[in-house]
């Protein structure tokens, strides 16, 4: 039969557990048995790899009281993970998981193109269905006038106009300022066209190329860049680039959030 023996150590000199310390990226140490010194790269189920100031690596178990950190006896541990951020919408909305789209509104938001209303979709797409706004186009802005009597916009429909090229004393400006009204709101970008409205860089290039007056613009962009002469293909190429608002430029971004607004304001949810 065995004998009990009891643990007649006295409680001060007994081995106090040490501080846990979460293994967190960057965090330098050094390891109790080795005297190996360096920071944490990476931390799996029970072991830490250490990186030393040649660039070494190691990889050590995560033993209670293994490590010191600025020399004092500590427990590394897995390091918990973060809570997860609210993902965002292309647009950098706070996306709803799991939200519905809304029956549209009355409302809506007109654009003068095909481009124009794909790369709105690309962006907005998300917020639009939430909001319940639908985009459509028009095929340029000459008709403008009468499509918005005909829409007869009131409190319960606004109407909001996206408008290229609107510059100070253009074409464009003129049938804006005709049309624009308490119920309806015409906004545009300085941009010939909403190729333009895509940063260069999230494109691949340097600049939008300048193209002489009395060129087809976007066959003239395409020559000038190189690309084959199909402004379909091209078009297809640049909204493939566009990922999220930040490969936008703020003179379109604006405009946009500024529609949505307008459309959506004071409606019931």
């Amino acid at each position: 039969m065995r004998s009990y023996s009891p643990d007649l150590t006295p409680p001060w000199k007994k081995q106090q557990p040490a501080p846990e310390v979460a293994a967190e990226p960057g965090l330098v140490v050094e390891e109790a048995a080795t005297g190996f010194c360096g920071a944490v790269i990476r931390c799996e189920a029970g072991t830490v790899t250490l990186e030393d100031r040649f660039g070494k690596h190691r990889v050590f178990p995560l033993e209670p009281r293994g490590f010191l950190l600025e020399g004092q006896v500590v427990t590394l541990v897995r390091a918990t993970a973060a809570p997860a951020r609210p993902s965002r919408t292309a647009s950098g909305s706070l996306a709803v998981p799991g939200a519905r789209a809304r029956v549209a509104r009355a409302g809506r938001i007109y654009v003068e193109g095909r481009h124009d209303a794909e790369l709105v979709e690309r962006v907005w797409g998300d917020d639009l269905r939430i909001e319940g706004v639908v985009v459509e186009y028009l095929e340029g802005v000459d008709d403008l006038p009468s499509i918005v009597a005909e829409f007869a916009p009131g409190p319960d429909a606004r109407l909001g106009v996206l408008v290229d090229h609107l510059v100070p004393g253009s074409k464009e400006s003129r049938i804006a300022q005709a049309v624009t009204s308490e119920h309806a709101l015409v906004v545009g970008h300085p941009y010939i066209d909403v190729w333009e409205a895509v940063k260069p860089s999230s494109v691949g290039i340097a600049a939008w190329p300048k193209v002489p007056r009395g060129q087809d613009w976007k066959t003239g962009v395409c020559r000038a860049l190189g690309w084959p002469e199909n402004t379909g293909a091209a078009w297809q190429r640049i909204l493939g680039s566009v990922h999220s608002y930040k490969d936008l430029e703020p003179q379109l971004l604006g405009r946009v959030e500024e529609l949505i607004d307008f459309v959506t304001v004071g409606s019931a949810a």
